[in-house]
């Protein structure tokens, strides 16, 4: 405010995030909270690295190459090529969502790919600390899946919305205006020019296009230049989620729940709710491939033995993951409830090796395939996304029908992947993009970075990483 005092902020769920982040810096983390967060900053490296192998984010570095801007931060495995701060957050966010192993949050959310890049650029440019950037991004993931849980996730994921990029710019925005140390009244302004520029629509289903990688880039990307503005006076509306005309629940959602945004905030950290992915395709679709895995070792039967296959999801999912399959991209297979349960029966797992066209055109996959049938199962429906459920029923040719349900999935917050699975999971995607023996010696350098004085050498030592052929 130019050395006046700022005026008051309108009591309302924009305030209640705004005073949150601009108070964020001072406030330690809770011990769970910071660890999930420690987990989350070598998950997210470690799909970002791996992503940058993936056309799609070859596309997006080279282009935010050519862009350039202020040499500022760092391209990640670019020979050390520094670019403007959104134009690196840009092609960060959307390398590490670039495979869809990235975390994400019964919010419908994947608060790493959107958030973190606009606090590593941050950190680079500026010199922070490993423990400010810790909170800062702790303030972005709060904000962001706490902007999702107010807009009501059933509700804007059914009117075609993919969260991550909606309410990604806000997480984005929050984290920069900690790093800016902007108060509330700027942050509220950032909040509210993130939030006018928050866009991601779910039509890449159609045709496995491959927009959905870009979403949380580009929200990353507005969240900075959206704290960048209003650090210079340029006024975003600041009732930007609840404002009646225009505002972004109003718009978003059918049933918006704007008491969410600052319920207990700063004493119930909604963070603490991030998942870990053990397979590489769409968290909705986890526990119904947990289900299946299972019965097939509880039974052992073979895949030769399946009459029929039946998966029982929340309405919501069954829009979300169980359209018609049909060959077309890898993105396609990754979000179908049908593939991604049928090629884990055929081969217990769904990782890397079970997402390549190679393994998309296999027949004996794709007649497995036709034998997954979907349904509406009511108790699903009740309880997602509470709870990403699913029931999967297996008839044989025995006469045999087997079923099973599952709540919690592999790595959700009840049913955790530990840390040493995290960093088996990092060895793995990082030893494919650079290399297993400069993967093992990175790792300890990601564990360590939030003890940081300055971030400034670790995110260059990113930079300098070269992927390979």
């Amino acid at each position: 405010m130019h050395g006046t005092v700022a005026p008051a902020l309108v009591a309302g769920p924009t305030a209640d995030l705004a005073t949150f982040a601009a108070n964020a810096a001072a406030k330690p983390i809770p011990d769970a909270s910071r660890a999930i967060l420690e987990n989350a900053f070598v998950d997210s490296i470690g799909c970002g690295l791996f992503g940058l192998t993936l056309e799609p984010c070859r596309i997006l570095q080279d282009y935010a190459a050519e862009q350039g801007g202020p040499a500022e931060t760092t391209l990640w495995a670019s020979g050390g090529k520094r670019v403007s701060l959104g134009n690196a957050a840009l092609t960060m966010g959307t390398a590490i969502h670039g495979f869809d192993f990235d975390d994400h949050s019964r919010a419908k959310i994947h608060p790493g790919a959107a958030v973190l890049p606009a606090v590593l650029a941050f950190a680079e440019r500026d010199g922070l600390s490993g423990e400010l950037a810790l909170r800062a991004l702790a303030a972005g993931y709060e904000v962001m899946t706490r902007v999702s849980l107010a807009a009501n996730p059933n509700s804007s994921r059914m009117r075609g919305w993919h969260l991550t990029g909606t309410a990604g710019t806000f997480g984005a925005a929050a984290a920069s205006a900690v790093l800016m140390g902007l108060d509330a009244w700027t942050t509220a302004s950032a909040l509210g020019l993130a939030g006018t520029q928050s866009a991601g629509l779910w039509a890449f289903n159609a045709d496995g296009a491959m927009s959905k990688r870009l979403h949380p880039g580009r929200a990353a990307q507005a969240g900075i230049v959206s704290a960048q503005l209003a650090q210079r006076g340029f006024d975003g509306p600041r009732q930007i989620l609840e404002t009646a005309d225009g505002g972004f629940l109003a718009a978003t959602s059918d049933d918006p729940r704007p008491e969410q945004a600052g319920l207990a905030i700063g004493q119930e950290w909604r963070l603490d709710g991030a998942c870990f992915k053990p397979y590489s395709c769409c968290g909705s679709n986890h526990a119904s491939i947990d289900a299946s895995i299972d019965l097939m070792k509880e039974y052992g039967f073979t895949v030769d033995d399946i009459a029929r296959i039946v998966v029982g999801i929340s309405r919501v999912v069954e829009r979300q993951t169980g359209f018609p399959y049909r060959q077309s991209t890898v993105l396609n297979a990754q979000m179908s409830i049908r593939y991604d349960v049928a090629v884990a029966l055929l081969d217990g797992n769904a990782l890397i090796a079970q997402f390549t066209p190679e393994r998309i055109a296999d027949p004996r996959l794709n007649a497995l395939i036709d034998l997954v049938e979907v349904e509406v199962d009511a108790d699903m429906d009740a309880v997602y996304p509470r709870l990403y459920a699913g029931i999967v029923t297996i008839h044989l040719k025995d006469g045999r029908a087997l079923r099973k349900r599952v709540d919690h999935s592999r790595g959700m917050p009840e049913n955790q992947m530990s840390a040493a699975e995290l960093d088996a999971k990092f060895l793995s995607l990082v030893g494919v993009a650079v290399g297993a023996a400069e993967a093992e010696r990175l790792l300890p350098e990601v564990r360590n970075a939030f003890s940081l004085p300055d971030l400034t050498p670790f995110a260059r030592r990113l930079g300098a990483l070269t992927i390979r052929n």
